[in-house]
């Protein structure tokens, strides 16, 4: 699990140093490359992202009947407020059953589009999560391994430029 922050924290009053956020940003960026590869290796389809991959898939659903998993995902809605306090709860769910739950990760908009400037954001780990989870579920990113190992090009298209 994540470590608590000091029982004197400030979050309000905490400095945002340069440097601190350099780090946040290369481990986004690792996190990104690390689960593409992964997906160059295995079918998303059949990949676990973590032990409660049913249990986040069903809620997904439950609380996002909206949510279509091959759609490109409206930034605006999802960052509103309603769509912020929507993701809080369900993600607060998740507290202490998932690490790094609320870590910053990058996503893609897409489950058609690779990794790009335009075509990914800046996420909570379990928004990534949820949502990748319900993409790998529906095989929307069975084209990744496919494309990179000579089997087809599947479900990817255009890049959003």
């Amino acid at each position: 699990m994540s470590a608590a922050a000091p029982a004197n924290f400030n979050a309000e009053e905490a400095d945002n140093l340069e440097d601190i956020e350099k780090q946040f940003a290369v481990k986004a960026v690792q996190h990104m490359t690390t689960y593409w590869a992964i997906l160059e290796k295995v079918r998303g389809s059949s990949l676990r992202l973590t032990k409660l991959d049913n249990e986040i898939y069903e809620h997904l659903k439950k609380d996002f009947p909206e949510f279509d998993p091959a759609a490109t995902i409206n930034e605006d809605e999802m960052k509103s407020k309603t769509g912020k306090e929507r993701w809080r709860k369900f993600m607060m769910a998740y507290e202490k059953k998932i690490d790094d739950y609320n870590f910053g990760t990058i996503m893609r908009l897409n489950p058609r589009w690779e990794n790009g400037q335009v075509e990914t954001i800046f996420v909570p780990r379990m928004q990534f999560y949820a949502i990748e989870i319900a993409r790998n579920k529906n095989g929307l990113n069975d084209w990744i391994y496919e494309q990179n190992n000579g089997l087809s090009t599947g479900g990817k298209t255009e890049d959003p430029k």
